[in-house]
């Protein structure tokens, strides 16, 4: 690797550090959600509340960002998201009641447009050939973030029994060194941004030529610098206002990239991923593994998640994005198939056995109606418990009594949930952020991706504010053959209309996606069919 191969590299690492903390921030939620329920007596809804606040921060910071990366520059939205993230780690660690918490988590989700930003800045700095692996590291450190809270979670509750004096407070209140850790990677990530360049392209755009070129000089041999200011020039026009550009955004020239970028944003998150990620320990107690071996599996989901994450990285710009597009979405559908299958058949009956572990809950009188019956669903039996128990009783404590209850193929739960990791992680979580970096054009890209970040993150929020309210009222099963469908809808559409964008600048993809047109809004003859 040349040294400026390896300057590119190293500004790819720092920018998408920011995607490591995004995955801690994101996921460390999964193992202290249970603790703040049980804390702060929440409701299902509060539940999806306290998870998906982050997500509501993202919606509206996706849409500023946009706008204001255009206007300020990458690297200053960058610092600026970093500091954000350090505010939300303090606030959520030392919240005092779930108003705090939530307000301090969506602070934290203001931040989250470095998703955004990060494979924006890195698709401007990278080679052509380079430039699916550079964007793809930042998925590799989202997926790495998870892995660390996971092992973090993990780490914290075995020390919660015996914890160690220099963990103060732990075995009371193990979700706020959870959520605190967040700190250490934020505030790396923000040190480091000081000594990043600009994006050349930007830089350019706003007429700043010769800084661009500075900048150009140190990412490129000296006789590759005056071409790519060439190829920036032709894809290059006046500095436009914010109302200009989302004219442009929605403009018949832009409707098929528009609508592809759409679709990309939507069917990430309607699948389930924040579901899985944000409540994993949640959804591997729905099995009655109990809660130690739970937050164990969810390790599992990190280690998955980073190899199958190397995987796509090393085959995006070898295979290319539609293949890997394609062929994750049909894993995704067959992985939830086996979780549908899986809880479908499990039974749950409690027996006198039973009793002894309950007895923390409540005296074993308040069971004796529900000894020996036997229920073929996770809705049955927590209708049956809610009759003997109250709902914050049922809530608080399910880990537990799905462990007595549940009869269930546990390995065959966590193979689908492995296997719909290792499916997104080759698929819809580098490919869409690469997708996004390059299909755009350079002068509305920033409120491109921001508007299309928008409704990712919003889809995401609902996914994450509704899943504790679906497994309550919809049961498990049905709640993950809704994300397969959804999986089955999306890759019908990506088969028609994905075109392949791998080894091409991001000017001629520019000439290239311009030309083109949604099916159906051009005249037969000539008709172009993206999908074949």
């Amino acid at each position: 690797m040349n040294g400026r191969l390896g300057y590119i590299l190293y500004l790819s690492l720092v920018v998408s550090l920011g995607g490591f903390v995004f995955g801690f921030d994101a996921s460390v939620i999964s193992g202290a959600v249970g603790f703040v329920t049980a804390e702060f007596s929440l409701t299902p809804l509060t539940q999806g509340l306290v998870v998906g606040a982050p997500t509501l921060g993202a919606v509206i910071s996706t849409v500023a960002s946009g706008a204001l990366t255009d206007c300020y520059g990458r690297k200053r939205m960058l610092i600026a998201i970093a500091a954000l993230y350090v505010v939300s780690a303090m606030f959520s660690a030392w919240a005092w009641n779930v108003q705090v918490l939530i307000l301090a988590r969506f602070i934290g989700g203001l931040a989250f447009a470095s998703l955004v930003l990060a494979p924006m800045y890195i698709g401007e700095i990278a080679p052509s050939a380079w430039r699916g692996k550079l964007i793809a590291i930042n998925q590799l450190n989202i997926v790495l973030g998870f892995s660390a809270a996971y092992f973090a979670n993990y780490l914290l509750l075995q020390l919660a029994d015996q914890p160690p004096a220099w963990l103060p407070g732990l075995a009371e209140a193990p979700w706020r060194w959870m959520l605190g850790l967040e700190l250490l990677p934020a505030v790396l990530f923000l040190l480091l941004l000081f000594r990043i360049p600009e994006s050349p392209r930007w830089l350019y755009t706003l007429g700043r030529k010769e800084e661009a070129e500075a900048v150009l000089n140190r990412l490129m041999p000296a006789d590759e610098v005056q071409p790519t200011l060439a190829g920036y020039q032709q894809g290059c026009c006046a500095p436009q206002g914010l109302r200009q550009r989302y004219q442009q955004l929605f403009s018949p020239k832009i409707r098929f990239v528009l609508l592809l970028g759409i679709l990309a944003g939507i069917t990430q998150q309607i699948t389930g991923v924040n579901a899985i990620y944000f409540y994993a320990p949640m959804i591997f107690e729905q099995s009655g593994v109990g809660t130690d071996a739970a937050f164990a599996q969810a390790v599992w989901i990190g280690i998955v998640n980073v190899v199958f994450t190397l995987v796509a990285m090393l085959c995006i710009d070898r295979w290319g994005r539609r293949p890997l597009m394609l062929s994750g979405l049909v894993l995704v559908a067959l992985s939830m198939a086996l979780c549908v299958y899986g809880f479908s058949q499990a039974t749950f009956s409690l027996t006198t056995q039973s009793l002894p572990a309950l007895a923390e809950i409540a005296p074993a009188q308040q069971f004796t109606p529900l000894l020996g019956e036997v229920f073929h669903s996770d809705l049955e039996f927590k209708r049956a418990l809610e009759q003997v128990l109250t709902p914050q009783q049922v809530i608080e404590h399910s880990a537990l009594l799905l462990q007595q209850a549940t009869t269930i193929n546990a390995a065959l739960i966590l193979t689908g949930v492995l296997g719909f990791v290792a499916a997104f992680a080759i698929s819809l979580g580098p490919v869409m952020w690469v997708l996004l970096a390059e299909i755009f054009p350079n002068r509305i890209r920033g409120v491109a991706i921001g508007f299309v970040g928008l409704i990712n993150s919003g889809v995401s929020f609902l996914v994450q504010l509704l899943f504790p309210w679906q497994l309550d009222n919809l049961g498990t099963s049905v709640t993950f053959a809704i994300y397969g469908g959804f999986a089955v809808i999306g890759g019908m559409l990506f088969y028609r209309y994905l075109p392949e964008t791998k080894g091409q600048s991001l000017e001629q993809l520019e000439r290239t996606l311009e030309r083109r047109k949604p099916e159906g809004t051009e005249p037969m003859q000539g008709r172009v069919h993206y999908g074949k």
